[in-house]
């Protein structure tokens, strides 16, 4: 019990107190951003750190959650990364989603009994932590790189270190319980091995459901897990919360050819996601860039980015970006709320 509250206070909800927030109700988008949390507080507390780091920026946003900032410094590893710019010129008509889901189709009926998906993942994350309120400090961006594996025996290991590839060597900001420091670049935050049968006393509900195959199902199955909206795609205003579904499967899981082309004709099917050009990811990948720019909850200021690689489907990144100024939490349009890199 003790965990969990700590991870509810890390969250911060804006004192009853303070300015306009005063007494303010969750609208539904906040209680699913709750939800949400909620169940993540039933994971390993090592592993919660991380997903909640990047997921707390958007809930800071739609349900009026801020973390308060301490002796973040001015050092340079405070400078967020700039908003990718997909482009059209020399490519030809953008790819559609349902065409680079028919490429992954394609691509899942040659895969073989051993392109399953494997338990795990690999990240590389920047997210923007922000506070509110006369005395909160600026925004600080926080970058890290996760590597979690488990393998079929139930061992498995987790590493978590900071880094920026966009800067090698320079410092990095780090989170260290709740007060903020720079740390060389490469530090090892976090490191444990398991041995053979641990994976099951690690397990959440998420990590014991293999990934399905089926668009259908895997829509429902980010549903019922992680609180995603709009059973049918339909709900355009859903978008947000489907993508934050996502991230955090994809957290889970590292999918295979299948799983992956039920993730591409997934998004085909859900109305609010439009092509939007070629991009290069922040780790130099070739991307296609799809964007959702519509309503995001009760703010309505952010837009949302899922990147794919053109050849396979295989979802690369996501990143949110502000589209106007909030003076309430110091951000300015067009600055970096997160972004997440993802590795095979």
């Amino acid at each position: 019990m003790r965990d969990e509250l700590e991870l509810l206070r890390a969250a911060n909800p804006v004192p009853a107190g303070e300015g306009r927030w005063r007494d303010r109700p969750l609208d539904a988008t906040a209680e699913r951003g709750l939800n949400r949390l909620l169940h993540l507080t039933r994971t390993r507390r090592a592993r919660r750190r991380l997903v909640l780091r990047a997921e707390a920026a958007v809930l800071a946003l739609v349900a009026v959650l801020a973390f308060t900032l301490t002796d973040a410094g001015s050092s340079p590893a405070v400078a967020a990364p700039a908003a990718l710019v997909p482009h059209t010129a020399g490519t030809g008509a953008a790819l559609s989603l349902d065409g680079l889901a028919r490429i992954a189709e394609a691509r899942a009926r040659t895969a073989g009994p051993q392109d399953g998906p494997r338990r795990g993942s690999h990240l590389q994350s920047w997210s923007l932590s922000m506070g509110t309120g006369p005395d909160a400090a600026s925004p600080v961006t926080v970058p890290e790189e996760r590597i979690t594996r488990w393998n079929a025996d139930g061992s498995g290991s987790e590493l978590v270190v900071a880094t920026d590839p966009r800067h090698p060597g320079r410092p990095v900001i780090h989170d260290d319980d709740g007060r903020w420091r720079t740390v060389s670049d490469g530090k090892v935050l976090h490191r444990a091995s398991y041995p053979a049968g641990s994976g099951a006393r690690h397990d959440g509900l998420a990590a014991r459901t293999k990934p399905p195959t089926d668009p259908t199902a895997l829509r429902a199955l980010l549903t019922s897990l992680y609180g995603a909206a709009d059973s049918d795609g339909t709900d355009a205003s859903a978008v947000p919360q489907l993508l934050m579904a996502l991230s955090s499967y994809r957290q889970e899981w590292t999918p295979g050819p299948r799983e992956t082309a039920a993730i591409v004709r997934m998004l085909a099917d859900t109305e609010g996601l439009r092509p939007a050009g070629a991009v290069t990811d922040r780790l130099g990948r070739r991307g296609q860039a799809f964007v959702h720019d519509g309503p995001d909850g009760a703010m309505d200021a952010t837009r949302q980015m899922v990147i794919l690689d053109p050849r396979t489907g295989r979802l690369l990144g996501t990143e949110i970006t502000f589209t106007k100024d909030l003076p309430d939490f110091r951000i300015t349009a067009g600055q970096v709320m997160s972004y997440e890199a993802w590795m095979p």
